[in-house]
C-alpha cells in the first residue's frame, strides 16, 4: 500500500517536471531535479524498489494520454530495472538489449 502511495507522489513530480512548459519551469532545473530523483530512487532498498516499480504500472493505469505514457516509463527513464539487476550480468544484458530495441 505504501509503495502505491509513494509511486503516486513520484509520478506527480515526474509528470510536472516532464510536461510543464519551458516558460514556466526552467528545463535545466527540471533535468537537475530528475537527476537527483534518479539517484534517490536507485539508492532505495531493492525490495521496496521492486514494489515501487510494480506500483508505477498501477498508477499509470489510472492515467491517460501523455501522462500515462510518462508514468508508465518512469522505471525505464531512471534505469530502475537495471538497478535491481546490478548483481546479475545476464539480466543486465537482457535489459540492455531491450533498451537498444526501443531506440
Amino acid at each position: 500500500m505504501i509503495a502505491l502511495q509513494i509511486a503516486q507522489i513520484i509520478a506527480d513530480f515526474v509528470v510536472f517536471l516532464e510536461l510543464t512548459d519551458d516558460d514556466v519551469l526552467d528545463p535545466d532545473d527540471a533535468v537537475e531535479m530528475m537527476e537527483v530523483l534518479a539517484g534517490d530512487l536507485q539508492a532505495l532498498d531493492k525490495g521496496f524498489l521492486r514494489e515501487l516499480i510494480d506500483a508505477f504500472a498501477v498508477v499509470a493505469g489510472e492515467c491517460s494520454g501523455e501522462v500515462q505514457e510518462v508514468v508508465r516509463n518512469i522505471a525505464y527513464y531512471f534505469y530502475l530495472e537495471e538497478e535491481l539487476a546490478s548483481d546479475d550480468p545476464i539480466r543486465l544484458a537482457e535489459l540492455e538489449a531491450l533498451r537498444d530495441a526501443r531506440i
